[in-house]
């Protein structure tokens, strides 16, 4: 396989893989690029490499700034700006977690914050505050495991990361 069938594969399949972890495949394709990329591209450069308008280009780099997984970087001389990825694995896959959690698992948790208050002294109340304990009770150690895997250093963190995907 050649370099730019590789590319190609590479980028299509980051973008299927990013709607797995909450993004959507035109903001995962881009950041593949920006992956493969040996230097910054510019926002012209990422809508030409991947065929996208200019809106949908800026608006994923916006989103891929805020995961921390893109940082703006400049060039002297030159007036527009530029992007390249964060290439620390660790950093990636931990900036992912942060966010996951944050759209994800914190919302859950205060909404079964609310529930466990549920009134009511028949078997189907009874039964929904179990339910909300037991998920509570689950989404707290999530919740635990997953900020102890953020503060963890990058080999004890992709140690675990490796054994629990195996």
């Amino acid at each position: 396989m050649n370099y730019e069938d590789g590319k190609d594969k590479f980028i299509q399949s980051w973008g299927t893989l990013g709607s797995s972890w909450g993004i959507s495949r035109t903001m995962a394709q881009i950041h593949a690029l920006l992956l493969l990329s040996p230097e910054a591209l510019s926002a012209d450069e990422v809508m030409e490499n991947l065929q996208i308008s200019r809106g949908n280009a800026n608006m994923n780099l916006r989103a891929l700034i805020d995961w921390q997984l893109v940082y703006k970087e400049h060039k002297q001389g030159e007036r527009r700006e530029f992007f390249v990825a964060e290439k620390d694995m660790a950093k990636v896959v931990k900036s992912i977690i942060i966010q996951r959690k944050k759209r994800e698992l914190e919302p859950m948790l205060r909404i079964l914050d609310d529930l466990t208050g549920v009134e009511g002294q028949d078997q189907e109340a009874e039964e929904m505050r179990k339910v909300v304990k037991d998920l509570k009770l689950f989404s707290h150690k999530a919740d635990s495991a997953l900020d102890a895997l953020v503060k963890a250093d990058s080999n004890w963190f992709f140690s675990t990361f490796l054994s629990m995907i195996r």
